[in-house]
């Protein structure tokens, strides 16, 4: 037992009480070279947020002072010195303030005013949040009590994340977007609070000695609070994580049943929508050339049960006019799956596979049958265009180094029609001119 009790003994390789402390206290103060180091990482997140690049924003977390304040909060509440948990909570709403401003005044600045996918990952922490932030605290604690400090502190500024959901908040306030800026400000105070919580829980087991004596009174109030915040923060964080789990629940259903009943049976689902939150919950889908009979629509909806897809309205588009008008409707929203540019690049993609022949399949055929001829072009063309006598013929352009014979030409027109299964078609020659030597 004393064996195993070894492995885990945190005393070991414990660096000397008063140095942490003086270290800690020492990385608390916002003043000078600190702020403007705390100034210029929140402007580097707000660009790796704006440009959704990832490797920008872990950059800006390593950069950023914003642990010391949170672990100074810590220690303040773990040794009962209330004047560096004071001092420590001010710096760190100073702190807290200067990055909303920074980022606030960037975002307002920036002409990319577009919510990318690192933003939207901050405006809605759950549990998993919770667990992170406190986990990472303890790392971040233990490595800061160890002679060597090692490699844990870049990886505890990574993972607790404090920069970005302020930087977050400051977008939501300069586009006026009130539910962003509550999403993020209350994941970086669930970071903050539970770094906190992880330093206190690590300075009371190491038995740090306290540096006021207080009384018992005194003792339970400190725990009360503590006990009150760590509720405030994980009741909704909770409430989060259920519902962010039963909504990957649901698409995965959705996903199953568009996989099994359209994907599988060749239909090409052009446009696909699911609203979770809404009561009954809606899946909208339109195909690129299916329609679909209202029996087979019903029938549809019927299965919907089978898939244990409940309380849900399924709506297949069949007029791609409104489909479009629904689409206009929904652009600049984030759960817009699908806008008008979408719609035209498949519908001049379907264009472009019904007039066109695969031309390098061709080629080699009529090489073997035509030496004469050196390239083709063949493809679907329509003639009289607004009359009465439209027509749509395949249109194929040889080149040559000499005119083919009437025999030949004949030949050549019998052997396409006969290969793209035509009634009619349209030949044009084009004559490569021949290259006169000097001499």
């Amino acid at each position: 037992m004393n064996k195993i009790l070894q492995f885990i003994n945190l005393h070991k390789g414990e660096e000397d009480r008063d140095k942490v402390l003086d270290n800690v206290v020492s990385n608390i103060s916002f003043r000078g070279s600190n702020l403007w180091i705390l100034a210029c990482a929140i402007v580097v997140a707000s660009i790796g947020l704006n440009v959704n690049s990832t490797a920008v924003i872990i950059g800006a977390m390593l950069i950023s002072p914003l642990m010391g304040p949170i672990v100074g909060a810590g220690f303040g509440l773990g040794i009962f010195d209330f004047a560096l948990l004071r001092k420590s909570l001010k710096n760190l709403l100073i702190a807290t303030v200067v990055s909303l401003t920074v980022s606030t005044i960037y975002f307002y600045l920036s002409p990319f005013k577009e919510t990318q996918t690192e933003l939207l990952a901050r405006t809605a922490p759950n549990i998993y949040d919770i667990l992170i932030a406190f986990f990472g605290g303890l790392v971040g604690v233990i490595a800061i009590t160890r002679v060597e400090k090692g490699n844990p502190i870049p990886g505890v500024a990574i993972a607790t994340a404090l920069m970005p959901p302020l930087c977050t908040a400051g977008y939501g306030l300069a586009i006026g977007n009130f539910k962003f800026f509550f999403g993020a400000m209350y994941l970086y105070t669930i970071n903050c609070v539970f770094i906190c919580i992880a330093t206190f829980i690590i300075v009371k087991y190491l038995k740090y000695p306290i540096a006021k004596q207080i009384d018992k009174k005194r003792a339970k109030q400190v725990k009360y609070i503590m006990t009150i915040l760590i509720l405030v923060m994980l009741v909704p964080s909770i409430w989060f994580a259920f519902k962010l789990f039963e909504e990957k629940k649901f698409n995965q259903k959705v996903n199953n049943y568009i996989e099994n009943e359209f994907t599988n049976k060749g239909y090409t689902v052009l446009y696909k929508k699911t609203n979770y939150i809404k009561l009954p919950r809606q899946i909208e889908l339109a195909f690129l050339s299916k329609k679909f009979s209202p029996e087979e629509v019903s029938e549809l909806k019927g299965k919907l049960k089978y898939y244990k897809i409940e309380n849900t309205k399924l709506k297949i588009w069949q007029d791609t006019t409104d489909l479009k008008r629904d689409i206009l409707n929904q652009i600049g929203s984030e759960r817009a799956v699908l806008n008008e540019k979408d719609i035209i690049i498949a519908s001049l993609k379907k264009e472009i596979s019904n007039v066109k022949f695969d031309n390098s399949k061709l080629l080699p055929e009529v090489k073997i049958l035509f030496p004469e001829i050196r390239n083709i072009s063949v493809a679907k063309h329509t003639f009289n265009e607004g009359t009465d006598s439209l027509k749509t013929v395949p249109v194929m352009v040889y080149q040559i180094n000499k005119p083919l014979t009437n025999a030949t030409k004949q030949k050549l027109s019998d052997w396409l029609k006969q290969k793209l299964q035509a009634g009619n078609l349209e030949l044009y020659e084009e004559q490569i001119p021949t290259k006169v030597k000097s001499k």
